[in-house]
């Protein structure tokens, strides 16, 4: 922590960044009696789209992506309707029936989302946290000159600052035209006409939620990958979940290509949706390509916004890219600590920022000593077939254990409400679900002695299937502690207590029955 310093400051606490772990921290440090101040402006994106406090997660990202992904799934159920008996009133099955509007629901999403903004600046209130909706920029170590949007400067002093920026989509810097005619998530859910034929740039989990809501909701989405997709996971299991899209939900991959030019072949107008001519190059052949889309969107990667908020003029060391090098939340500069996506090498999660905001705020004010903890931080991807992780993936456990010394239990499922009528069903087809478990080996094979290192689900409410294998990772429980638990049936998540054929022994790992 920071050493003992009796100036009188304006506040004991600036925040700059209003999103989970801003608000988490700025909130706790106000409940422990310090006066907290809490900075959150949010810079247009290159269509003119802004939003109010609470951060990427809740104004374009976690919340409307789970409400539209959601949306997905309700029409996907309601095409299935029919099979477990549902039908219109004049005795015709739902899914002839069946349209999305996608004006109505970005006009709901958009109204949860503004309600949350509500009620975050009301408890912010009510907590006694000063929230200004301005731009802070370091000027000295412990002062920030602070601008309105109407140009109006102010300048505040702290005894402690907590960095929780976030990060922000980037555009190519190779692609005529992208900033111009593209968008990118943090303009998709208030696209203010429905999206129409799509072409999703990028091969990231943000890239592949949206092209598979976008898929669900009905329209056409192709994926443009420069090289594989969901980076950082697990091979075998990102795969699947891309294998699925493309053959189950019939989203188009283009592989190895990359965008050179975005043309305006029509504009928007009446609420139309506008025609875009998208040229791109194969990285092999080097031959180009063009087609035509409605909405051309890029999730190629984010950049930590910590480039234009005066942090060399503090002192604050940052990495080639932009992010912050920490102990402990605690930056090179003893009074200057840093929470969330801008951190070098942490989970970028709201869930892990605002813990570690919480938990920084009790060291710095309470005399608590809890670190927050980024080993074995459970993660979903939103996509069409959820995909669900915790702890190493194989690849990981591979390059930590070797080869030899891992053993990796997995079976391929099918869910209870899958199977009815499951031929007439193509989008629910058998034992495309996947459950693996990743332990150390046992040179004698006993289960006793072989160590749970991860875990990996794909099939439906992966998050909630996921959610408490963080517990015995951390507890460093065996196989033969999983394998003693007896299973919720019929769930998938007791998919996990019944996995006793390894790949090693190259046995079938489908599903053969259900009941024993």
């Amino acid at each position: 922590m920071a050493p003992i310093d009796n100036t009188e400051y304006d506040y004991d606490l600036v925040v700059i960044g209003g999103g989970s772990g801003g608000l988490a921290a700025s909130k706790e440090a106000a409940s422990l009696g310090k006066k907290v101040c809490m900075l959150d402006f949010v810079t247009p994106t290159p269509r003119g789209i802004s939003w109010g406090v609470g951060g990427t997660c809740v104004n374009v990202g976690c919340i409307p992506k789970k409400l539209m992904h959601h949306a997905s799934l309700i029409g996907g159920e309601i095409e299935d309707a029919h099979f477990f008996g549902w039908q219109s009133k004049n005795g015709e099955p739902l899914k002839d029936n069946l349209k999305h509007d996608w004006s109505t629901l970005v006009t709901y999403v958009q109204n949860n989302i503004k309600g949350s903004n509500f009620s975050y600046r009301a408890l912010l209130a009510t907590q006694q946290v000063k929230y200004l909706n301005a731009y802070g920029t370091f000027v000295e170590p412990n002062k920030l000159r602070i601008v309105y949007k109407n140009s109006k400067e102010e300048f505040v002093t702290s005894r402690h600052f907590i960095i929780a920026t976030g990060e922000r989509p980037v555009y190519p810097n190779d692609c005529e035209g992208a900033e111009q005619y593209a968008i990118t998530s943090d303009d998709l859910f208030s696209l203010p006409y429905s999206p129409g034929r799509t072409l999703v740039v990028g091969a990231s989990y943000v890239a592949l939620e949206c092209a598979g809501f976008l898929r669900g909701l009905g329209y056409d989405v192709s994926v443009m990958v420069r090289s594989i997709v969901l980076r950082g996971f697990d091979r075998q299991c990102s795969e699947h979940v891309r294998n699925y899209m493309e053959n189950y939900e019939h989203v188009k991959f283009i592989d190895r290509c990359v965008m050179k030019k975005i043309e305006e072949v029509r504009e928007s107008k009446n609420g139309e949706a506008p025609l875009l001519r998208a040229t791109y190059r194969h990285l092999e052949s080097g031959e180009e390509f063009t087609d035509e889309f409605n909405t051309v969107m890029f999730a190629i990667g984010r950049k930590p916004c910590t480039d234009n908020i005066g942090l060399d003029v503090a002192g604050v060391e940052l990495d080639s890219k932009g992010y912050i090098p920490v102990v402990n939340e605690q930056t090179n500069v003893p009074h200057i600590y840093a929470i969330g996506d801008v951190l070098q090498g942490k989970p970028q999660l709201t869930p892990v920022a605002i813990e570690a905001g919480v938990l920084l705020a009790r060291r710095l004010y309470n005399d608590h000593n809890v670190n927050c903890d980024y080993i074995n931080v459970p993660t979903t991807v939103f996509t069409p077939i959820e995909y669900g992780c915790c702890g190493y993936t194989e690849e990981e456990a591979i390059d930590k254990f070797g080869a030899d010394d891992i053993e990796v239990y997995h079976q391929y499922f099918t869910p209870t409400e899958w199977k009815l009528n499951y031929y007439d069903r193509p989008r629910k087809p058998m034992n495309v679900c996947y459950a693996k478990v990743i332990t150390t080996r046992s040179k004698d094979g006993d289960p006793r002695k072989e160590t749970l290192l991860g875990f990996h689900f794909v099939g439906p409410n992966a998050g909630e299937v996921i959610q408490f294998t963080p517990f015995p990772l951390k507890m460093k429980a065996t196989k033969a502690d999983l394998d003693a638990l007896i299973g919720i049936h019929p769930t998938c998540a007791e998919i996990f207590t019944m996995l006793p054929i390894s790949k090693r022994s190259g046995k079938e790992a489908t599903q053969q029955g259900c009941c024993g």
